[in-house]
């Protein structure tokens, strides 16, 4: 009888006279067991569900990359981790030889055919690597279904040969001349200074000199050919026997944007223009001539704006200040890059305590995402980075709403699209927990924080109203419960 007994409560039991009197016999175990079965609260299984547009490309370098030599064996260590974390492309520095040799990060090109196998300017590798390690690094990114895109100088050549221009005269300190003896040893697309500016066809092109003495002159033929139109040009050689898939133009100031659209129809490809810029209106004036998509210079310098230099979160929400907002499919977002980082660099950039709530803005709104070598691969960042991704690549569906955009507080919604119930957004850069009643598409459903960030599950009602919250200096990510 006492073990009887001590199977239920002392309030389920009435003992009258050596008689059990049993009420609601349910034991203490079972009573625990029902109320989880009953207050489980599961998330999406997110794997059912595609994003509008499926996909992050990785920048994966930074500036001045270490090991000198070593880095392409590097990356390729990581494919595989990125690849199952959502990357599907990966943008690899100018792989040409520099001027500065092994120091070079390739913005000062040289050999554009010499990726790591002539020996010149005191190096036979680059500064990333040989060019077989260069290959295996790209055919290891393929079986991971990653894509690799080539950053392309076509602005401007460094350390040639001194060489007299008649067109510069009295200027003696002229280095145009690139043959095998001078900067060229691949002895392919051999220069002078017809090539550069002035020549005998202009002074200068319409676009920004960037070195002024040695900025290549797009009208040539000679160089069309050899940059893009030959079967053996720079871009066939990059595509077809190195396997690059695709193209980051840099500084794309310094010569027409008809340059870019006749490489683009000539070796096709993704490809993506580092437009220095933050109007988003000549962001798209580039991307309509060109035909190529565009760093969104404009989205990151007003999210630099927001959450570092006014901390004003209602900037936005301002109409058509990126290229995001204009141009959507065309936008490609970033909160940091190998010039961002810089050491010079520490007034114009977005702050290392407020870099997860800007990566939650570019990875839920529309536009495509790169992120940044060592903001991915900083541990205290990576494991967030990783679920963010997860959730652009499934609930980042449907058109972009603003619920509220106040000094403090930025509220976004994805409205979903016919099966994938999208996503809500809550940026919080004020010091104490933030909460407000939105209306929502989603009627009596239960919710959750996919960022991890706030525990509570939120239940809209009949009119898909509710109270959502946000940590301070911080955001969360809330859609409907399973």
């Amino acid at each position: 009888m006492i073990d009887f007994l001590k199977k239920y409560t002392t309030k389920t039991i009435l003992l009258l006279g050596g008689i059990v009197f049993v009420f609601n016999a349910c034991s203490s175990d079972d009573d625990a067991s029902n109320e989880e079965e009953t207050t489980a609260i599961n998330k999406l299984d997110l794997t059912q569900y595609n994003g509008d547009s499926k996909g992050v490309m990785m920048q994966a370098f930074y500036w001045d990359v270490e090991p000198i030599g070593e880095w392409y064996t590097t990356v390729e260590t990581k494919l595989a981790d990125w690849s199952a974390a959502g990357i599907n492309r990966i943008w690899l520095p100018a792989p040409g030889k520099g001027q500065s040799g092994s120091f070079s990060m390739g913005y000062d090109p040289s050999d554009y055919f010499d990726v790591g196998e002539f020996e010149q300017h005191g190096t036979i590798e680059t500064r990333f690597g040989s060019r077989a390690e260069l290959e295996g690094l790209i055919n290891t990114a393929h079986q991971n279904n990653i894509e690799v895109i080539a950053d392309i100088v076509l602005g401007h050549n460094s350390g040639g040969g001194q060489q007299d221009n008649p067109y510069r005269p009295g200027d003696t300190e002229v280095y145009s001349l690139f043959n095998e003896a001078n900067g060229n040893a691949s002895g392919k697309f051999n220069r002078s200074y017809e090539h550069f500016h002035p020549n005998s066809i202009h002074a200068n092109d319409a676009e920004a000199l960037f070195f002024e003495k040695t900025d290549l002159c797009h009208d040539q033929q000679y160089v069309k050919d050899w940059l893009w139109l030959r079967d053996d040009s720079v871009a066939n050689f990059y595509k077809d026997v190195l396997g690059f898939d695709g193209w980051r133009f840099d500084y794309v100031k310094s010569f027409a944007p008809s340059v870019v659209t006749e490489w683009n129809k000539k070796v096709g490809g993704f490809s993506v223009g580092e437009n220095f810029d933050g109007n988003a209106n000549t962001l798209k004036d580039w991307v309509d001539a060109s035909g190529s998509s565009a760093f969104d210079f404009a989205c990151f310098y007003r999210l630099e704006e927001a959450l570092d230099r006014d901390k004003d979160l209602s900037i936005l929400a301002e109409s058509k200040n990126m290229l995001r907002k204009i141009y959507p499919e065309k936008a490609v977002t970033f909160i940091a890059n190998h010039d961002t980082e810089k050491e010079e660099n520490l007034n114009n950039r977005i702050s290392y305590a407020n870099k997860m709530m800007a990566h939650a803005y570019i990875l839920t709104h529309d536009g495509y995402p790169t992120l940044f070598y060592s903001d991915y691969e900083n541990p205290l960042f990576k494991e967030q980075l990783k679920n963010l991704i997860v959730i652009r690549n499934s609930l980042a569906s449907g058109n972009v709403k603003i619920l509220k955009a106040v000094k403090n507080e930025y509220i976004m919604q994805r409205e979903g699209t016919d099966g994938n119930p999208g996503l809500i957004l809550y940026i919080n850069i004020g010091t104490e927990i933030a909460s407000h009643e939105v209306t929502t598409s989603w009627k009596n459903k239960t919710l959750i924080d996919y960022s991890n960030n706030i525990k509570d599950n939120p239940s809209t009602n009949l009119s898909g109203t509710t109270t959502l919250t946000a940590p301070p200096k911080s955001f969360s990510i809330w859609s409907i419960a399973q």
